[in-house]
């Protein structure tokens, strides 16, 4: 049994700790004996403890991933959602690198873009979000949408991501695009196949009956000759026309030659100057990426010269470290919002979703030598791949 004394100063810190955590009563007045004051910290106690079992219960039954790392990037807690999702046990995950959900290369990058946050506070995922990859146990990667929150504690700071798989609304996006690409390609075959053949034909027709009024010096062959001219023109442009509707053959160096078209087409109709480099030449054998990655170009060749009135075009395509980078560039006057969120046009937004049904990111701004820079940059097809 405990000393008088000791008892006595056993029952001080008993009530020293009910003040700090029950503080005053309802009236404002310290607790009238300690009987009262050990059922207010009991009731404090139980409200906590009821709290937290709430609050646990929220995150256990979410549908999403709900993953918390520390300033170092080491998972302090998941939920069920994030075991079923990935496959891992909870244990396998808690003191991990949260990087092990990641495929490369942003497995190998994402402890530098925390590092760099924490550096300078320059945010690109934490407060905003995004569409990435992740990769489960298994080894397969789906597409997720991450968003990322920070909470400051007097001992660091902890970060509370919320990841949702979004495989499905990414089948649904492709079989759309699908379609859209495939009456794309209809039309662009009608053409070719249609029109330019009816259009070859006119214009064989129109020769001979100007090389009848020629050899009788009739005054009517200089219009039959305009004539002429205005056909092969209109044939002309029907087939270019089609060669964009249908941009990229299944060869290794499809995406380069339409690239290489598109810069041909661009100086014709246009009369500026367009530049496509691609040094070391990059070989892509899947048709999907190279289609995409197209239009993406096409769309930023076309606002760059309808919208900034540039003079000077320049296309680059490049593979460094497993990601394809194409570059457009321009001398134009720019835009007003270089954000593709911000409702800027279609065309911005189209060429968003492009890169990103392709795993990537799209990101436009003003270049350092004025004019507006686009860029593209999505994952390499591994099994399509050589360079």
């Amino acid at each position: 049994m405990k000393s008088p004394a000791r008892a006595s100063q056993h029952l001080k810190g008993i009530r020293s700790s009910a003040r700090v955590v029950a503080g005053e009563n309802m009236n404002g007045h310290p607790p009238q004996n300690d009987e009262q004051h050990l059922r207010e910290l009991e009731e404090v106690r139980e409200a906590l403890h009821l709290s937290e079992e709430r609050n646990r219960a929220i995150v256990e039954t979410a549908v999403n991933a709900i993953i918390t790392i520390n300033e170092r990037g080491i998972i302090e807690s998941v939920n069920s959602a994030t075991v079923r999702m990935f496959g891992y046990a909870k244990e396998e995950m808690i003191g991990q690198n949260v990087s092990m959900l990641m495929p490369s290369p942003y497995r190998e990058q994402h402890d530098g873009y925390l590092g760099n946050y924490l550096r300078t506070g320059e945010r690109k995922i934490i407060g905003i979000g995004r569409e990435t990859l992740a990769q489960r146990k298994d080894g397969t990667v789906f597409p997720m949408d991450l968003s990322v929150g920070e909470v400051k504690l007097p001992r660091g700071r902890i970060f509370a991501g919320i990841i949702r798989d979004i495989t499905d609304r990414k089948e649904l996006e492709q079989q759309i695009l699908g379609i859209s690409e495939e009456a794309q390609h209809r039309i662009g075959q009608d053409l070719h196949d249609d029109l330019c053949q009816q259009l070859a034909a006119i214009g064989c027709l129109a020769k001979v009956v100007l090389q009848r009024l020629e050899s009788t010096r009739n005054g009517e062959s200089a219009n039959v000759a305009e004539i002429v001219k205005l056909i092969t023109n209109a044939n002309t442009r029907a087939r270019e026309m089609s060669r964009g509707l249908v941009p990229v053959v299944l060869d290794s160096e499809g995406l380069m030659a339409a690239l290489n078209e598109l810069v041909a087409g661009t100086e014709r109709i246009f009369r500026v100057s367009c530049r496509f480099r691609c040094d070391p030449p990059v070989h892509l054998y899947e048709n999907k990426t190279a289609t995409q990655l197209y239009r993406i170009a096409q769309e930023a060749v076309g606002n760059a010269i309808k919208h900034s009135h540039a003079t000077r075009v320049e296309i680059g395509l490049a593979l460094h470290h497993g990601m394809l980078q194409l570059t457009i560039r321009d001398n134009g006057i720019g835009i007003p919002d270089h954000s593709p969120r911000k409702g800027t046009g279609m065309g911005l937004y189209t060429m968003g979703h492009r890169a990103k049904m392709l795993g990537g990111q799209l990101h436009v701004g003003p270049d350092v030598y004025g004019g507006t820079v686009v860029q593209c940059e999505v994952p390499m097809p591994e099994s399509h791949s050589q360079s």
